[in-house]
């Protein structure tokens, strides 16, 4: 969320930041409930400090014996207009409150302007594409042969979008996720979190995934969401929390499954694991201090990076312009692994510093040395998503015979088996 005092006093130049972010915002009925509610609150307060003046002057004729009921009856009326004022306050908020929830983030300065990924730009690239002296085979068709993924039983008991990991398969995704969290947690500093994969309303809405519901599973009698990101609960471990400037930055990583619907993607990825509603991930999340949040993004992406680089995975980092960038966030690098079978590179994850727009929705602040509170920068990035991770594996590593020879890294997670040829389930 905005600060509404930055809207009000320099509206031309948010609008001007936010571009086509925004173009579907009220702006003017913005400025009108602005108005609105700071016009109620100085009539609120001033009945307030006139109820506060009269009950003074009501206890002093008392303590002189004095009539009051003149008094008392003026009381009785500024009570009920303050009653009414007070719900005409909170209905001008509640309105106020909705509508700014719905405006995005502002693009920090050195976000590439444009309209679609055409104008992301490239920072850097690590590594080199395997030179396969065959056609490579789709990662669905490699695990489908191999025995270790089920793509139709899944269909079956579910539906679309949904996968079965048989034998080495699923050993492999655990054996991703064991990796990813040992070298996050021994070597980057990250702690280790455990969070529920449901969550309440105030938590979707204090990292920006409400007021839009599209993409999101909610369940039908409680008033509880499926996480799409362990993001949400590891930013929400601090609402409505004053943190002491001497923890931060605290960084946190978990392992949880994400669900997703996929609303707007229809049509797209449709066979594999690329685009599934429930896939498993491994995320990172850091609250930092704000002038050092810059600093931190690159430090977080580099960690996300380092996943890749140990499992030799050729990729790309690339800078989303404006009009790919999502809601929260006001700075976002792209991690692209590059997939033989599709001849491109592709998202394996993206890191974002939301500056201080989660940290306002969901009240987290940080007492500075001055004794000044601030709100924290949050951030966070897939470190990294285990799905795609398995399709890079399978693509990057297959063999003429159908086999797919594992990463080195990994090996000491799967039992010493070097190579997943089928029947080594």
């Amino acid at each position: 969320m905005l600060d509404l005092r930055l809207i009000r006093e320099h509206l031309k130049e948010v609008r001007a930041s936010l571009g086509a972010r925004a173009q579907d915002i009220d702006w003017d009925g913005l400025h009108k409930l602005d108005q609105e509610r700071r016009d109620l609150l100085t009539k609120v307060e001033e009945l307030r400090h006139k109820r506060k003046t009269v009950s003074d002057q009501i206890a002093k004729l008392k303590r002189d014996n004095r009539p009051v009921e003149p008094l008392m009856e003026e009381m009785r009326g500024v009570g009920d207009r303050l009653k009414s004022l007070e719900d005409s306050l909170r209905d001008a908020e509640d309105r106020l409150n909705t509508l700014a929830l719905s405006i995005p983030n502002i693009p920090h300065p050195s976000v590439p302007h444009g309209a679609d990924p055409s104008a992301n730009q490239e920072v850097r690239r690590w590594g080199k594409p395997p030179a396969l002296a065959f056609p490579p085979k789709h990662h669905w068709e490699l695990g489908e042969a191999l025995g270790i993924l089920d793509f139709e039983r899944a269909a079956r008991m579910t539906g679309a979008r949904f996968a079965v990991y048989c034998g080495s398969g699923a050993r492999l995704e655990r054996a991703l996720i064991n990796f990813m969290l040992d070298l996050h947690t021994t070597e980057h500093g990250y702690q280790e979190i455990l969070p529920p994969i449901l969550v309440n309303r105030a938590s979707m809405t204090g990292t920006g995934q409400l007021p839009f519901e599209d993409d999101l599973f909610r369940l039908r009698d409680d008033d509880y969401f499926l996480i799409p990101t362990a993001e949400v609960p590891l930013t929400n471990l601090h609402r409505d929390e004053t943190l002491r400037e001497a923890v931060l930055p605290l960084q946190y990583t978990a392992y949880t499954p994400c669900f997703r619907r996929e609303a707007g993607s229809y049509g797209k990825d449709t066979r594999g694991l690329i685009r599934l509603h429930q896939f498993n991930k491994v995320e990172l999340v850091m609250f930092s201090r704000a002038e050092r949040s810059y600093d931190d993004l690159e430090r977080l992406t580099a960690h996300a990076e380092e996943v890749l680089k140990r499992l030799n995975l050729h990729y790309r980092v690339v800078t989303l312009c404006t009009g790919d960038m999502g809601f929260a966030a006001a700075k976002t690098y792209d991690i692209e692994v590059w997939l033989p079978a599709q001849g491109t590179f592709r998202e394996i994850s993206s890191c974002s510093n939301f500056d201080a727009f989660q940290a306002r929705r969901a009240g987290i602040r940080y007492k500075k040395a001055d004794g000044k509170s601030e709100f924290v920068h949050t951030l966070n990035g897939s470190g990294l998503a285990v799905g795609r991770t398995v399709v890079a594996i399978l693509e990057n590593y297959q063999q003429p015979d159908g086999s797919v020879v594992l990463p080195d890294a990994l090996r000491p997670y799967m039992g010493g088996l070097e190579r997943l040829t089928k029947g080594s389930s």
